[in-house]
């Protein structure tokens, strides 16, 4: 027995882990394991980089494996020596027979009885080394597909790496941005402060001047009637002739007394306004603005265009032969300015009651004559009449106009509030316009830049 144990011993250490025969032209790996030198490159076969050992999965670098011509003599020896391995292989649990099949249908090794059994009469069976080989060779295919998919998975966690890369730097400058707005905050709140600490100081140091001054009348005032008093007290007392010689002069000093104004004052009170959402506003006239100018070849005949072309104001004239202007637009003037790219902001002052409009439109719009003023001509205003704001008041409108990004909007600088804002994929040159109601004779539009 224990000859027939050491045989076993000698005949698996001359067998090949891959093909489970003797050894040809024997190699050994890294890691110390005999095989068959076409086995083991067949096993390595599509594979790159790492070239696992198929016993302990060793990672093994270029493919580096030495011969081993001993172990080659020794197997040609055992060859030679009957083989007693069959003995050792796996049984059927079922049958206790050596498992020599393999059923392609239910992937399941099989002895030569459960081969015939009706469980897998109509199935695919193959003998174990050709199952292997195909499922090997399947198994590859896996192996081609599983790198693809690690690849992508790989560029996938590349472009997610990009993203918060890039993230990480927007969220850094918006950062600087939100500190150096608040830098600017403070600097506006502390300046605002210091401008309205110094108007409360003057108030103060005025109204404390005529409290006194109000004071040192009020003593004279005092002192003049403590006099009158004392004299009069003692002119009771003197002698019938003697009071009626003085009385003329006491009744006409008492007569003549006027008491002091009292001084009364009301504490002015100090507002300031901040800038709208910590100087977006500001920033963008600040960095936007230009300086437009009315073209008074284009204006109507009832408009009146100051001579600096910053200025418009409504004046009726009798003329039977008007030029067309768009519908609803009563009387309109546009600015010798441009626009086919880039931001741009400027802003307008209405002063008086009527009905106003401005904004923006087409080029090619203001020739078309009567046509409806709306976006989908190609025009894009504001505009406000008489009842919804009062003469006294000066209104400030402010427009950006952001032609890449296709943006129009419209601010009312008054409350730096905005008012409506419309967007379109601008294609044609832009004009600015300004229209004024034909029977607003008592309103102005002036175009002012801010310092």
């Amino acid at each position: 027995m224990a000859s027939e144990a050491s045989l076993e011993e000698l005949q698996t250490e001359a067998s090949c882990p891959i093909c489970l025969g003797y050894l040809t032209d024997a190699v050994t790996t890294e890691c110390g394991h005999n095989l068959c030198r076409s086995c083991i490159y067949q096993h390595w076969k599509d594979l790159q980089d790492v070239f696992p050992c198929p016993v302990c999965l060793h990672h093994c670098l270029d493919k580096k494996l030495k011969g081993n011509p001993q172990l080659c003599n020794m197997a040609d020896i055992v060859m030679q020596l009957p083989d007693t391995r069959s003995k050792r292989r796996p049984l059927c649990e079922k049958h206790s027979e050596v498992l020599d099949l393999f059923c392609e249908e239910d992937l399941e090794l099989l002895c030569p009885q459960c081969r015939v059994s009706s469980n897998h009469q109509d199935h695919c069976l193959r003998p174990i080394d050709q199952a292997a080989t195909r499922h090997r060779s399947k198994l590859k295919n896996y192996i081609k597909l599983l790198r693809e998919q690690v690849e992508d998975a790989e560029m996938g966690c590349e472009v997610q790496v990009s993203k918060s890369i890039k993230l990480r730097w927007e969220m850094g400058n918006w950062k600087r941005e939100l500190y150096h707005e608040f830098e600017e905050l403070k600097h506006f709140l502390g300046k605002e402060q210091g401008i309205l600490q110094v108007r409360l100081h003057t108030q103060e140091k005025i109204m404390a001047e005529k409290l006194v001054k109000n004071k040192s009348q009020i003593s004279a005032h005092i002192g003049t009637l403590k006099s009158l008093l004392s004299e009069i007290r003692e002119t009771c007392t003197q002698a019938d002739l003697d009071l009626l010689r003085g009385i003329r002069s006491i009744n006409s000093r008492y007569t003549d007394i006027k008491p002091p104004a009292v001084f009364s004052y009301e504490l002015k009170t100090e507002n300031y306004h901040p800038p709208p959402h910590y100087f977006g506003l500001q920033k963008m006239i600040s960095t936007f603005q230009v300086d437009l100018t009315l073209d008074s070849q284009t204006s109507h005949p009832n408009l009146v265009i100051s001579a600096d072309g910053k200025s418009v104001k409504c004046e009726m004239k009798n003329s039977s032969h008007l030029p067309l202007q768009p519908a609803t637009f009563y009387a309109v003037v546009w600015s010798y300015e441009r626009f086919g790219s880039g931001r741009h902001f400027w802003q307008v002052e209405v002063r008086g009651t009527g009905e106003w409009s401005l904004g923006v439109c087409r080029e090619s719009f203001t020739t078309k004559g009567f046509v409806s003023v709306c976006p989908s001509n190609g025009c894009w205003q504001v505009g406000q009449s008489t009842n919804e704001w009062q003469s006294a008041q000066v209104k400030r409108v402010g427009v950006f106009l952001d032609y890449e990004l296709g943006e129009v909007s419209f601010y009312n600088l008054n409350s730096r509030s905005c008012l409506c804002n419309f967007t379109e994929n601008f294609r044609e040159t832009l004009v600015p316009f300004f229209s004024i109601e034909s029977s607003s004779k008592s309103l102005t539009i002036t175009l002012v830049r801010e310092e």
